[in-house]
């Protein structure tokens, strides 16, 4: 199992509490997304399902690591996802019968019925079992609720480990009974690793494009790997700088991301156009700060719509880098 980068001290208070033998019943790791919580739960659960089953053979006191060797049942049960004491809720695809499609827009309450059955019963392989909910900013509603009792009369035995990338829109009922994990974003260097780490054939120059990109977050900067973003993003400063009076690169950069092939791209230049926006805003003050500020806005509401309502993706593109060529003041 790769190691977890990043966010070293929240990985040593969870493994002090465990190796402490207070482990709380309920965890929120809460922090910005893609800089690795769900990696953490997913590695933590195996860790102390591995404890638990055979406590002679947990990592030595003065490590931080949560890997657990090849070879083990606990590891072999859960990469074969097999394990009868772990279970991880997140949202589904919306066509069982095309996982690579898009996913629901919540975690159901039905989906999370599903754990009573488990709780009606002991553990199989140790005393304990742990639920992941990744994340638990999507459970729907009723869900939430009928996960509040799990967490008021947590079953023996059971950890659960909820991923929260915005832990401020849960219930307060439920983030008063969790024991809060903050993970933060990573360093540069952090980042540089996690994708050589994760994308080997990388080069160089494309770690570092990922890395500007990632704003503290591998999981960001991955969703663009292989789609060249270091163009895309020269691209888009180079209208910033010079306005683009003529059209011409607009209209060169609208040709290129408005094919049906190059949607992965267009929808990269998507994220990337209010994101550079957002970082020129910084820099000014003034009246430069407040027409920044507008057109991050609007940029914003561009990218938001044209996915929604499946907007032409060269009309899109052509009207976005008009919206970053104000910047030019």
């Amino acid at each position: 199992m790769t190691s977890i980068i990043g966010n070293a001290a929240a990985q040593a208070a969870f493994m002090a509490t465990m190796r402490g033998g207070s482990l709380h019943h309920a965890w929120l790791i809460a922090g910005p997304q893609g800089v690795g919580k769900a990696s953490f739960a997913r590695a933590a659960a195996m860790r102390m399902l591995a404890d638990a089953a055979d406590p002679d053979a947990g990592p030595d006191a003065g490590s931080t690591g949560l890997e657990v060797p090849e070879g083990n049942r606990t590891r072999s049960l859960m990469e074969a996802g097999s394990h009868p004491d772990f279970r991880v809720l997140a949202r589904l695809p919306k066509d069982p019968e095309k996982p690579d499609q898009d996913l629901a827009r919540s975690i159901t309450i039905a989906q999370v019925r599903t754990l009573q059955p488990l709780f009606a019963t002991t553990p199989s392989m140790s005393p304990r079992r742990v639920v992941v909910i990744d994340a638990i900013d999507d459970l729907e509603r009723g869900g939430a609720n009928a996960l509040l009792k799990n967490l008021e009369e947590p079953p023996a035995g059971t950890i659960f480990l909820l991923v929260s990338h915005a832990p401020g829109r849960l219930l307060p009922t439920i983030r008063s009974r969790c024991r809060l994990l903050r993970f933060e974003a990573l360093s540069d260097d952090e980042v540089a690793t996690a994708i050589r780490t994760l994308q080997p054939d990388a080069d160089e120059g494309e770690v570092a494009a990922l890395v500007r990109a990632s704003d503290g977050a591998p999981g960001r900067a991955l969703r663009y790997a292989g789609l060249d973003i270091a163009a895309i993003d020269d691209a888009i400063a180079a209208i910033a700088q010079d306005g683009d009076r003529d059209n011409g690169r607009r209209l060169k950069l609208a040709k290129a991301l408005g094919l049906k092939a190059a949607q992965p791209r267009y929808e990269a230049f998507l994220d990337r156009a209010p994101a550079f926006i957002a970082d020129a805003a910084r820099t000014r003050s003034g009246p430069a700060l407040r027409s920044a500020l507008d057109a991050h806005a609007a940029a914003r509401d561009l990218a938001g719509a044209a996915i929604g309502l499946s907007l032409d993706a060269q009309a899109t593109v052509f009207e976005m880098a008009g919206i970053v060529a104000t910047l030019r003041q």
